[in-house]
């Protein structure tokens, strides 16, 4: 079994290198030569030009494919993977199209395993968690009202004026501003054209309690099949969303102001000037926040409430979120040679075996990682 990993960006190092160091066979695919080599060089000289013929001649019944390319590269290549008996890793979410390979991944005894990453990734392994700790809990009561929240952010350990700052060009934070959202706010769903029409204050139980600005993303909606919701729970609030640092909203006004109608031409000038003025500097420590928060009440008192939290920042090993973007990526790779997970197109594992080995690699990964209690 070779690993063929593809793409060598800024999140994708320390998991690949980690796989590389642990003897497993690896395979490096980059659309730069000399970036993956200045990456891994190192470590291996097995570094190749990305093609995806040429990854198509090399690929071999077995081997794992691990998409780190832009996301329109992983249906192609998880397609590749189950046509040549392969399997397939990535870290983004399950794009419908990718949905719709399961009944071939699964004729095909393939593995295709995304949403194994930070967010999405990190976030669903404390969700599993949580809920499997209170279905467990003498609290349990099917009729009990459910509130769920799991929120994350990248920011910078050091705030700037701006409130944000940028690894690479952000354009696709620009596009993400612009999407709509699905949620569930007191018994009700939620539909939000624009995040800044949502944003709320969020009070984090850290190991020094911080407020942040959060709000809901995508569709959160699905996310409580996923989580083995139990479809008789009466849900008060279901959302997944960002967090970042207070005063982000006025910082970020005028954006919110020229973003929701800009040309996509317009919207590279701005992120070009957003990337000259608020690039991290060299060696300077980003920070990850995550809060998966999960409450039941009975007749509105609290009988069961507990927050998943993490707080990570960038160090002598690197980003923050490198480490928790590729680390979590290389558990899902060895995962698969293990045959731990079904065949078939899946999310981060619901497994607590899985869950248990995962998040104690999250722990020193992270700086802080706790459950808190708060009843």
């Amino acid at each position: 079994m070779t690993i063929h990993w593809c793409g060598t960006g800024l999140s994708a190092i320390p998991g690949l290198r980690r796989l590389i160091e642990a003897g497993h066979p690896v395979t490096v695919w980059n659309r730069t030569i000399a970036k993956a080599e200045e990456a891994v060089g190192d470590l291996t000289k097995d570094i190749r030009t990305f093609d995806i013929n040429a990854l198509e001649s090399d690929l071999k019944a077995e081997d794992i494919v691990v998409s780190m390319l832009p996301g329109d590269w992983h249906v192609p290549l998880a397609e590749l993977a189950i046509k040549t008996g392969a399997h397939f890793v990535s870290s983004s979410y399950i794009a419908p199209e990718m949905r719709d390979l399961d009944s071939k991944a699964r004729a095909a005894g393939v593995r295709v395993i995304n949403e194994v990453g930070l967010d999405p990734g990190i976030d669903h392994l404390m969700a599993h968690a949580l809920v499997a700790d209170y279905k467990a809990s003498p609290a349990y009561d099917a009729d009990n009202a459910i509130s769920f929240t799991s929120y994350c952010g990248g920011v910078p350990k050091i705030a700037n004026a701006f409130r944000y700052k940028f690894s690479w060009a952000p354009v696709g934070v620009l596009k993400a501003l612009r999407s709509p959202s699905r949620s569930i706010r007191h018994f009700s769903e939620l539909n939000v054209s624009k995040p800044w029409d949502a944003i709320t204050r969020y009070d984090a139980p850290l190991a020094t309690p911080e407020s942040f600005e959060v709000y809901p993303n995508r569709d959160s909606i699905p996310f409580m099949e996923e989580y083995n919701f139990d479809p008789k729970w009466p849900i008060k609030d279901f959302v997944r969303g960002t967090l970042r640092l207070n005063g982000w909203s006025e910082a970020w006004k005028d954006i919110f102001a020229e973003a929701g109608t800009a040309t996509d031409e317009r919207l590279t000038e701005i992120a070009d000037q957003l990337l000259k003025d608020n690039a991290y500097d060299e060696g300077e420590p980003d920070r990850v926040i995550m809060c998966v928060s999960f409450l039941a009440e009975k007749d509105g008192v609290p009988v069961w409430h507990k927050t998943y939290t993490m707080d990570a920042w960038g160090d002598a090993r690197g980003t923050a979120m490198a480490r928790l973007v590729s680390v979590p990526v290389s558990l899902a790779v060895e995962a698969v040679l293990n045959r731990e997970v079904p065949v078939g197109v899946m999310a981060a594992p619901s497994d607590p075996k899985l869950i248990t080995r995962w998040m104690d690699e999250v722990q020193i990964l992270a700086q802080h990682v706790m459950v808190v209690d708060h009843l």
